[in-house]
This record gives C-alpha cells, structure tokens and sequence, in this order.
C-alpha cells in the first residue's frame, strides 16, 4: 500500500495544517462549553496523514485536549511547546525500543507541530475532547513565535506556516 491507495481508500483531503485527513466520527451528544459558539461535539475522531510530498503538520494549537494514535506507515515526530515554553520531542510509532510512543495525548493549550521526517507516510488517528471546532484552534504566526520563543525560533521556523 502506499500513499495514494491510503488518500483514495481512506478518502483523505487535504489539511490547512498541512497532510491529510477525514472526520470518522462526530459525537452527536454535545458539550455546553464557554467557548465562542458554546456547545461542542462530546467528542470527534479523525485519519491525519503525512506524506513525503506533504510532511509538515504546521504549528497550531488547540483548546481541546487531543489523543494521537500511531495506525501504519513510518514514525512522525512531535514537537510540542507547553504554555511555560518548554519544548518537547516525541516519536510516535511503534518502535518500542527506540523510544517511539504508539499514544501521546497534547493538552489543549500547548502548541504542537508534527514532521514525517522519512518513509513515504505516517498514518495516525486523533480523538479530540471536547470535539474538534476550527473556532477553537489557532495556527502560529512567524510574528508570533519569533517574539514568544527567541531562543527556540531556529529550531521551530521550519514549522511555522
């Protein structure tokens, strides 16, 4: 199997963040939050694809906290930012022995960017809690991060959109 079957199979579209994904499933049960908008799903689920050809998920962050699950293909790396600024690498995939993680939960707050750093794919699943809403996410800005993190804007640049 390579990419295309999993786009064409999966029916993968193309992400603002970068790869690709589809919506498997959206609570109907809702939530009343104090976000803009109020209610939101209890819970939504997702299929997000990198690929060789579009391997960044840029920087962005969410209010809802997110499980990442490791599905198929090649390992992707996690680059995540705590509101403090520390900053964070994690392996997701399935090499135990080399410290990957199969899971990783990203609280919501925290700034996250993933990277297919090789292999043709990395194929996860995310579970988001209170349900994913584009009204809730925030994608980073050159501006923004150069000015929050001086020290690290190096090393997060090429993850900024």
């Amino acid at each position: 199997m390579n990419k295309h079957d999993l786009i064409q199979q999966l029916s993968l579209v193309e992400h603002v963040e970068g790869g690709y994904f589809r919506e498997t499933h959206r609570s109907e049960e809702t939530l009343s939050t104090n976000r803009e908008g109020k209610d939101r799903a209890l819970l939504t689920s997702i299929y997000y694809l990198l690929t060789d050809d579009r391997s960044i998920d840029h920087f962005h962050r969410n209010q809802s906290d997110i499980m990442h699950y490791f599905h198929f293909g090649s390992a992707i790396t996690y680059l995540i930012i705590e509101p403090s600024g520390k900053l964070t690498k994690v392996k997701l995939g399935l090499n135990f022995a080399q410290g990957e993680v199969a899971q990783l939960l990203v609280p919501g707050g925290f700034w996250k960017a993933a990277v297919l750093e090789e292999g043709e794919f990395g194929l996860i699943g995310e579970a988001v809690t209170p349900g994913f809403d584009y009204r809730d996410m925030e994608i980073a800005t050159e501006s923004y991060f150069q000015k929050q993190f001086p020290d690290l804007w190096t090393e997060l640049a090429p993850y900024v959109h």
